[in-house]
């Protein structure tokens, strides 16, 4: 009996082929984090395994990326290495009808921030179910925060009308721990109206390092979608 092939997992392979594809021989590359971008690290892998594509460095925005691209061969530098990124591919948590996102479900929105920002061009690889039409709507808001500040913290987002929540490791006693050393609060709106202004106001309280309202960040979002059981790739 041969085994069923999962839908969703062939829906992101394809957005991640799709993804990697665009990305030209020569190219410093933005490696992002996640199930979907881990596909994109893959293929491009692939890509330069077969010849058809050369001379391609990446910047990896995680551990997890970085794993992924020694795994497949993908040549790594550092932001200090390099004058620009030409492309970067990464996931997100929400994307809303402005291509305004919320990432920070893998803690690792910070690092991906400063890569994703310094991009000439970047594309998001999400799900259909990641669109939504106001941000904060499915996903909490992540928060990164040094640990001797997450009382303070708290209580001045408490402030704004936010309530948070201190994430918590799976399968490990105590606190999700950023690759910087950090904790996460993952922190709930009854409605963001402005993601642009709470972008900096939440980076203006002191002891927070970053969060995950990326705004006019993204140039492309390409959406996996199943149609008819057939797994298919738009673009926005």
């Amino acid at each position: 009996m041969t085994e069923e092939l999962d839908p969703v997992k062939v829906m992101k392979q394809e957005v991640g082929r799709a993804a990697a594809a665009r990305v030209q021989s020569g190219s410093i590359v933005g490696l992002g984090t996640g199930s979907t971008t881990a596909f994109a690290i893959q293929f491009l892998g692939d890509r330069l395994k077969s010849g058809e594509l050369q001379n391609i460095k990446g910047v990896p925005t995680s551990f997890q990326a970085s794993v992924l691209a020694k795994k497949y061969g993908i040549p790594l530098v550092t932001l200090d290495d390099v004058d620009t990124i030409d492309i970067a591919i990464d996931g997100a948590d929400e994307v809303d009808p402005q291509k305004n996102l919320i990432k920070g479900g893998g803690a690792a929105h910070t690092r991906e921030k400063i890569v994703d920002s310094l991009a000439k061009e970047f594309i998001v690889v999400v799900d259909s179910s990641k669109m939504v039409d106001r941000l904060g709507s499915t996903f909490a808001l992540p928060v990164e925060v040094l640990p001797m500040a997450v009382t303070p913290v708290t209580h001045a987002i408490a402030k704004l009308g936010g309530k948070s929540e201190l994430r918590m490791g799976i399968k490990k006693d105590g606190p999700v721990i950023t690759d910087q050393g950090n904790m996460v609060l993952d922190v709930t709106f009854a409605a963001i109206e402005n993601p642009a202004e709470l972008e900096k106001t939440l980076n203006n309280i002191p002891g927070v390092l970053e969060n995950g309202l990326f705004v006019g960040v993204a140039d492309l979002i390409l959406i996996g979608e199943i149609i008819e059981g057939k797994p298919s790739v738009r673009e926005f």
